[in-house]
């Protein structure tokens, strides 16, 4: 992926960092992959506002992406384009009995490529194969949690697992976040990196851009009253404390997690190091 640093000809383009999109090779989705995506606003069935800091933005259509990879067979890749609803990029694919599906893009990915799914394929970038046919260190994306469920998994732009090991019902993956963690061996994934890795290196340039993607400006919790915040008021510019959200939780230092939950024992060890349980 490559960045495109802007010249400083407006306010707003002077800390502008944005993407190139050197890889993206169309801007016109496929039709008969797109749905209608309303919006809430922040709220609720009821109306009431239950998630702040949302509202506005520019529209959007929803791409309509393939976590399954059920479909047997080859097929070529199209085109790689821009998705406004998830960080990577997505590829579309046509098979050769006419069907079109959506991808998540792995690094790489070209178009005129040809991608497969199913038991006995090669572990080869865009290829979606169970864990079981893969060979130890192969970098992966889009994994299943539960076989036929969908991928769940590593699907933001630039991540990816690595298949440490493999056992008998289980497979060891290292997680984007450092975590060894079990997943089921016949569980599907595919083989790559995701797309866009870059992602993480832009710059909004102004506060007007996180407006057109819908994100509304976020109030500090010391520039709060007492009556609002746990860390409002104060004489003059008060610190606050120890860090907290607005119905008192520590941000810092608390277990959140829930003691005894049924997927520790598949947690090998923490992304710090630690192991279930230990302080």
């Amino acid at each position: 992926m490559s960045l495109r640093k802007f010249k400083p000809i407006t306010a707003g383009t002077r800390w502008r960092i944005g993407n190139a999109y050197a890889e993206v090779t169309t801007n016109v989705p496929e039709k008969s992959l797109i749905e209608a995506k309303p919006r809430t606003g922040g709220r609720n069935t009821s109306g009431h506002l239950t998630m702040r800091y949302r509202g506005g933005g520019h529209k959007k259509k929803y791409r309509i992406v393939d976590f399954k990879r059920n479909k047997a067979g080859a097929a070529t890749v199209e085109s790689i384009q821009y998705d406004p609803n998830r960080t990577a990029f997505i590829a579309l694919l046509v098979y050769a009995d006419g069907e079109k599906r959506y991808i998540l893009a792995p690094q790489g990915l070209e178009v005129g490529a040809k991608v497969e799914s199913g038991l006995n394929v090669a572990p080869e970038v865009g290829n979606a194969l169970p864990m079981r046919n893969m060979p130890l260190g192969t970098n992966i994306h889009n994994i299943e949690m539960q076989p036929g469920q969908g991928g769940k998994l590593a699907r933001s732009a630039g991540s990816s697992a690595q298949l440490a090991n493999k056992e008998d019902r289980y497979a060891v993956l290292k997680m984007p976040s450092g975590e060894l963690r079990k997943v089921l061996i016949d569980c599907y994934a595919t083989v790559g990196v995701v797309s866009n890795s870059d992602h993480s290196l832009q710059s909004m340039g102004k506060a007007g851009r996180n407006r057109w993607k819908g994100i509304r400006p976020r109030n500090r919790g010391v520039a709060m009253n007492p009556v609002d915040h746990p860390m409002g008021g104060g004489e003059g510019k008060a610190s606050g404390g120890q860090p907290r959200s607005r119905n008192g939780q520590y941000s810092r230092g608390l277990k959140t997690r829930t003691v005894g939950k049924s997927s520790d024992k598949l947690i090998i060890q923490r992304k710090n190091g630690s192991k279930i349980g230990n302080k």
